[in-house]
């Protein structure tokens, strides 16, 4: 497990523990020959996708939100199983979300995934700019005060496409206080996208800079968890759990006081 030994640890009953996971819709990927060799998984059922989907679940378990990328939300090679909604039952998620963006046929439904232990107030389902396929949902939670708005998002691989999202997002966010952006953004943080999200938004710049892809000899930060300032950021960390071709981000924030009467079952 990678920890960021900067980050002081929290108390865990008044944290927010947060999780960005990319899970290549439950493809078990761990040496480059796999992209050719386990291909086939992406078009057809394997009972080695259910397998890597009871760990994950067993994995996620442990956090109180969890924005997933890559997952299917129900097509033949799933064998017709909504992997959020799996997922959300099986890890005692009361409250989940599949956003898909992206169908072929009855072979796939591309989709991003919410699983959360408290009840959102409201879920924008966005369509992100470029190519079909693209998406992010916007979540609310907490109808008084200064409420906490989370981001989930999965965005481009061609920069100039991730450009577009960006600015689309930038906004739709620019005014938020309290936000969390999670997601595979694609790009690292020394780059032109993330200069623009960081001048364009509230959020801060990546308090972390541990590796997320590939899975099995991590060289490039794609997966971003990113704060308010408003926030506390308790603890941030890379485990390693590698269960897919990107590895997770696990962030604790302190609890924002309008969140603290919620409960987390």
């Amino acid at each position: 497990m990678l920890v960021d030994d900067r980050m002081p640890a929290g108390n865990p009953s008044s944290c927010l523990k947060l999780l960005s996971f990319n899970i290549q819709t439950g493809i078990d990927t761990s040496h480059p020959r796999h992209y050719l060799t386990r291909s086939w998984q992406h078009v057809l059922p394997t009972r080695h996708r259910q397998q890597n989907l009871d760990r994950i679940a067993d994995f996620v378990r442990n956090f109180d939100i969890v924005g997933l990328q890559e997952v299917d939300g129900g097509g033949m090679r799933s064998r017709s199983i909504v992997q959020t909604e799996y997922l959300a039952r099986n890890a005692g998620f009361k409250y989940w979300y599949n956003q898909i963006n992206r169908r072929v046929g009855r072979l796939a439904l591309h989709s991003n995934g919410l699983l959360s232990r408290m009840k959102p107030c409201e879920i924008m389902d966005l369509k992100l700019p470029g190519l079909p396929g693209r998406g992010a949902l916007l979540v609310r939670f907490g109808d008084t005060g200064d409420p906490l708005h989370l981001c989930v998002a999965h965005l481009a691989l061609g920069r100039r496409a991730r450009i577009k999202q960006i600015e689309y997002l930038i906004g739709l966010v620019v005014d938020l206080p309290n936000l969390i952006l999670m997601g595979d953004l694609n790009f690292e943080s020394n780059t032109p996208e993330m200069d623009l999200l960081i001048s364009g938004t509230q959020l801060c710049r990546p308090v972390s800079e541990i590796k997320t892809f590939p899975s099995w000899r991590p060289k490039r930060r794609l997966d971003h968890i990113l704060v308010t300032s408003g926030l506390s950021v308790q603890n941030i960390r890379v485990p390693r759990f590698a269960c897919s071709d990107h590895l997770p981000v696990a962030m604790e924030i302190a609890m924002p006081e309008n969140l603290a009467v919620f409960d987390r079952t």
